[in-house]
């Protein structure tokens, strides 16, 4: 009957979902999107007949092979990749690092130009994030301004491979291992970019994955923090599941053997270990089913970002003779990006704002996005905030008023992407 199932649902799929027609002007081209077929169905189906709704045997599979593909030890789901910033810097401050654990007014350096959850847990933590500008046309940190930027009170750089472009990680490295900085790697649209030919999120402390539609695998929701420090993995583990102090998996008992025998705070001796507390926690796991997907998606993802550079690579190549009006996203050097998405900016005293483009390429159904916050202490949430600005945020600024991306992702078509330099070459025509 189970097998019955599964072949239905591969007929379903291939009818419902798959070798949908593009019609120019009328079939929209988004940024991102979820890109499957009846592998990630049929694994979906088949976790859900399980009817094991917490996470199982499919995350633990799931976990191991993310962990094998990107060469970290340890790796850990949770339910969102702005979780997983909350996990991981959450884990800096947690007391199984006696002194070297950060503290409520201490400083984070961080860019100005980046998503919000990547600044939030600074925020949430009591600590004061440290905001430098950014590069163009990297879109990532000016690692040059780091160094000059750190001061006692400095502990931490948290920052993002900028739309899949990895920072400056030589430099970086250099600054935190001179300073005793920790360095969380925000990789949530940078799964699979490498530098120096290691995948990112090797480099520093913790690094973070979201697997939300829009991200380089998905499940929907989802994503997952990863380490070689055995002592952080224990501290986020218990971060994820509710701050309890025992690791046991869901539906197990007893794992350390010592659950009714331990001595933990002023709490008696023998309360139960399920039932210890040792940090602020949350429950932040994911559900078998998105796990199946995740393991299916796992599958795709050579090709998803074989498909992300050869989209990248094409519009780089098309959009060149339009230099005059726009600047071009380039590669961090050293670095072998795996695009979340093709960031640009308007040259300087252009006879068109970036709202007249963006609106003209709506009209043609072609998505776009702008590069997340901006300058993000102009955001309206950031008023009552406490921060520090190092020195002058002018390509922040330029950022949030120049700059947006298109979508490289794997489900734009030949036929697509040809149309969205089409639309470019007839917006552009307007000017020449």
């Amino acid at each position: 009957m189970k097998e019955k199932i599964l072949a239905l649902c591969d007929e379903y799929t291939q009818k419902e979902h798959l070798n949908k027609k593009f019609i120019p002007g009328q079939t929209p081209v988004p940024v991102s999107g979820k890109v499957f077929d009846e592998s990630d169905m049929r694994a979906l189906v088949e976790a859900s007949l399980d009817f094991w709704l917490t996470t199982g045997r499919w995350n633990d599979m799931f976990e191991k092979m993310l962990s094998k593909f990107m060469g970290l030890r340890f790796c850990l789901t949770v339910n969102s990749g702005s979780s997983a910033n909350l996990v991981a810097f959450s884990s800096l401050t947690s007391h199984l690092l006696k002194d070297k654990k950060l503290n409520a007014g201490d400083e984070v350096i961080t860019t100005a130009t980046g998503f919000p959850t990547t600044v939030n847990p600074i925020i949430q933590h009591g600590l004061i994030p440290v905001f430098i500008d950014s590069s163009i046309p990297t879109y990532n940190i000016d690692a040059n301004q780091i160094e000059s930027a750190i001061s006692p009170k400095t502990k931490a750089i948290m920052i993002a491979h900028t739309l899949g472009n990895p920072f400056e990680i030589d430099k970086i490295l250099a600054i935190c291992k001179k300073y005793n900085l920790f360095l969380i790697e925000d990789c949530c649209d940078a799964l699979g970019s490498t530098y120096n030919n290691i995948h990112v999120g090797n480099f520093g402390d913790v690094a973070t994955l979201s697997f939300y539609p829009a991200h380089h695998i998905t499940m929907g929701e989802g994503g997952a923090v990863l380490t070689n420090n055995s002592i952080l993995k224990r501290a986020m583990e218990s971060i994820r599941d509710w701050g309890r102090d025992c690791y046991c998996a869901p539906g197990q008992d007893n794992t350390c053997g010592k659950r009714f025998s331990q001595k933990l705070g002023d709490l008696p001796f023998g309360y139960d270990h399920k039932y210890s507390y040792s940090h602020l926690g949350y429950n932040l796991k994911i559900t078998d089913m998105q796990a199946a997907v995740g393991v299916s998606q796992l599958g795709h993802l050579t090709d998803f970002i074989q498909k992300r550079i050869g989209n990248f690579d094409f519009f780089k190549k098309e959009l060149k003779k339009y230099e005059n009006f726009l600047i071009l996203p380039e590669a961090t050097k050293n670095s072998n990006p795996s695009w979340f998405g093709f960031p640009i900016t308007l040259q300087k005293n252009m006879p068109f704002k970036r709202e007249d483009l963006l609106l003209f390429l709506q009209e043609k159904k072609i998505g776009t996005r702008l590069i997340f916050a901006g300058n993000i202490t102009k955001q309206p949430y950031m008023k009552n905030i406490k921060y520090k600005i190092y020195g002058e945020l002018k390509n922040s600024d330029i950022i949030i008023e120049d700059s947006f991306w298109i979508g490289v992702f794997p489900g734009i078509t030949n036929q697509m992407r040809e149309y969205v330099v089409e639309a470019f070459s007839e917006f552009f025509k307007q000017y020449e």
